[in-house]
This record gives structure tokens, sequence and C-alpha cells, in this order.
């Protein structure tokens, strides 16, 4: 007897012709920033709808943990509306970003929809917002310069195609105008800027003065003001670098700036407390420490394309130890300080050049540029050494030859350190200034 072959591609065709059946959970409770859904059984970071009324647009939201057999979800969105018996959808996805070439030029918000500049056209592909990094064995070496077309950073911070550095400054030391200054006049390609937490109103004085029309023309901004929900402001942080990575895979030198890591180190940590998570240091719950290298080693180089990173800090209290300022400059390849003494002396960029450095910058300059920026160095630390004994005029010229060396040449490197945010050099005209700065006294 012949056994019969039964075709199962029909069937197969009419299973997956059908939606499947979709489960609901129901909000049981709500407490502080935090539902509680009964009825699921969602994985963490899946993306949920929560509906409010039958003419409101659903709420969206994402699995933060469990409790007691429940799901504790977070809102993207206001809470308002939701109450007990609200039915929940679970996507069965975690949440994704729709991104396309069109995006330079302009200004989402923290979920990655167009808020200024309209919205996109052309091809457009799906991505999650979480990545993983890239395989460390993949990565390419850092052998480029990236000129920034800061002069204090070229010539004694210089930067490589795809390092990351840390910006770390206290409030009102400049770092806004310094990541405005690096988007109008760096190599890059593309400009990626997000600001996390950041005051409204100070969102639209980066992007018309900062930024300007120049620097707009070839970013994209993502913006997540600090009314937002917490969880808005980490995806806003999560959505800049998604899109860094997308024109990063494009073969296309990036450059990712994000003001600031500190506000999305306190969102992370405003998260974690609310499902119940230990404070450890400072009120940072572990998983903030657990998040920060995540998020910070997604940048770099890849097969193809790099990610060159600025990550400014807020620094608490002026303490470069503190917590998040410690823990982000032990990942990151380099940091530039910002005094608010230099910037109380009106010298703008306020980059404190002895205090800053660049861990990859002997590998990608020559050695002259690295004698000279050494020289340069010395002498500032000579002066600063003796600034005391050289105002109350208790020096006398002669005693020493370093330190009159350092007092015959100490305009002319403030002189060079110093430069308008209006100003645009190239990195050729810092190289050629640089090279002369010990010719003319």
């Amino acid at each position: 007897m012949t056994a019969k072959v039964i075709d199962l591609e029909q069937y197969y065709r009419e299973i997956w012709a059908h939606t499947p059946l979709s489960i609901k959970g129901r909000v049981t409770q709500v407490i502080g920033l935090v539902m509680e859904v009964s009825g699921l059984r969602p994985f963490v970071g899946e993306f949920c709808l929560v509906e409010v009324q039958k003419e409101a647009e659903p709420i969206a939201a994402e699995v933060v943990g469990f409790r007691q057999g429940r799901a504790l979800l977070m809102p993207l969105g206001n809470l308002r509306g939701i109450g007990p018996g609200c039915r929940v959808l679970a996507t069965g996805k975690p949440f994704y970003v729709n991104i396309g070439p069109d995006l330079v030029g302009k200004v989402l918000n923290g979920l990655g929809r167009p808020i200024l500049g309209g919205d996109l056209e052309g091809p457009v592909m799906e991505r999650p917002v979480d990545n993983q990094p890239p395989n460390p064995l993949e990565r390419c070496s850092i052998d480029e310069v990236m000129a920034t077309g800061v002069r204090a950073i070229d010539s004694l911070l210089t930067c490589g195609q795809g390092q990351r550095v840390g910006i770390f400054s206290g409030s009102g030391v400049g770092k806004s105008t310094l990541l405005g200054m690096i988007s109008r006049y760096s190599d890059a390609e593309v400009n990626v800027i997000g600001l996390v937490g950041e005051r409204g109103r100070e969102v639209m004085d980066f992007i018309n003065k900062d930024l300007g029309p120049e620097g707009l023309k070839r970013s994209v901004v993502i913006v997540s003001t600090s009314d937002r929900p917490a969880l808005e402001r980490v995806k806003a942080a999560q959505v800049a670098t998604a899109v860094a990575e997308y024109f990063r895979d494009q073969g296309r030198r990036v450059i990712l700036m994000m003001d600031s890591v500190t506000r999305y180190a306190m969102a992370l940590r405003e998260i974690g407390l609310a499902i119940g998570e230990p404070p450890a240091t400072k009120g940072y719950t572990p998983s903030v420490f657990a998040a920060l290298p995540r998020l910070l080693e997604r940048s770099g180089t890849a097969s193809t394309g790099s990610i060159t990173g600025f990550y400014s800090v807020l620094v608490d209290g002026d303490d470069l130890n503190e917590p998040i300022s410690d823990a982000v400059r032990g990942i990151l390849d380099g940091h530039i300080i910002l005094s608010r003494n230099l910037a109380s002396r009106n010298h703008y960029p306020a980059i404190d050049v002895l205090g800053s450095t660049s861990r990859l910058m002997p590998y990608i300059v020559p050695s002259e540029h690295r004698e000279q920026a050494s020289q340069v160095l010395e002498l500032l630390a000579t002066y600063r050494d003796n600034e005391d004994l050289i105002n109350i005029g208790a020096y006398v010229k002669g005693s020493n030859p370093r330190v009159d060396r350092a007092i015959t040449y100490r305009e002319n490197i403030e002189r060079f350190l110093c430069q308008d945010m209006t100003e645009p050099v190239t990195w050729q005209q810092t190289m050629e200034a640089f090279a002369g700065l010990f010719h003319t006294p």
C-alpha cells in the first residue's frame, strides 16, 4: 500500500493568512510612574499599547520589570486617562524607530517622530533602538584624525575617527556652545545630536544659535526635554545612537553628540527606583552603571563607517569624581574638561587642556605634532605652578629659564587656544598656526 503524500504548504499559507489571537491584559493598579498589568506574559523591553478610551489614541508603554506575577509597565507618554481595568495589548516586539536618509536636517522627539522639517520621505526602514554594540574583534583600528574645527582640541587633544570623548563641565560653562562649534566646523558627513533632559527654553536656542542653519543642514537632532517621562528621555539617547548607527552602516563618517549622559543616567535612576530597585551610590541604582557602557560602547568604529562620540557630562557640584563622571571617564577614550575659572576670565572655549586628555592622540598624529603639543603643555604647567609668584611680582626674571619661556609665550598660547564661536578654522589653518606658535613671541 502506497503512503499518501500530504502537501502541507497550503495549510501553512492558510495559517499565516489569518490574524493570530491577541491576548490583552488589564491594568490592576498605578503606583507613581508604574502600571501593574495582569493577564500578560511579556518580556522586558516589549512595546505595549494601553487603551484608555474608544476615541483616544492608545498610550505607548514598555515592560520594565515584574512583581508577584504581574508585569510592570512605564508609559512613553502621560499617565492621564489610565485607570483600573484598562486593556493592555502586547505587540510582541521591542520599540522600533523609522529611519531613512531623509532624516538629515530634521528634528525628532524622543520617540523618533519628526517635529521639525516635515515627515520622512523616500526609503524608510524600521530599526530597534536598543541594539548590541559591535563585535570588538570586528572594529577597525582608529588611525585617521577627525578634525573638529576647534583649535584647542585639534592641536592638543586630537581626536580620531571613531573615538569616544567625554566633555565634563558644570552648568553654564559653555558645553552646548562647544558642541555647536563641532557640529558646524568638523569634518563629519552627518551629525546626530541628542538633547536629553534639556530645558525647553534652550532647545530652540541651541538649534537656531549654537547649531545654526549651516549645522542643521547636515544634522539630525533628537530632543526630549526635562518635562518628558523618564522612559522617553532614555529612549531619546537610544534613538540618537540608533540613527548614528544607521548612517555609520552606510559607510559614512558620523559624529554623535549627546547632551547629556548625566540626565540619561538620572532618567534610568528614576525608572529603577520606581520599580523598587535598591539605590547604590548617591541614589543611583546598579542598573544605571550596567546601562552606561551598553550605550557608550555602541559608538566607535565598525566594519563599515565610524561614529565619533562626544558625550557631555554635567558634573554635579564641579566634582569630577562623582559617580557618573567617574564611570563615564573610565569607559570613554578621552575627556575634555571645561573650567569655570577659564570661563570667568572670558576664555572660550573654556577647555582646561592640562586636565584633559585624548588617549588616541599619540597614535594618530606625527611625532612633530606630539613634540610641539608636549612643549605647549609643559609651558602652561610651568606658568600655572608659578602664577602666584608672577602675579605678585615676586618672581625675578632670569631666575629660571623655563619660567622665563613660559612667561614669554603665554600670551601667544592663550590667544591660540581662544576661539570665537563664529570663527571657522580648518585643520590646515590650525596646524599652520600651531607650528608657528613659538616663532613670534
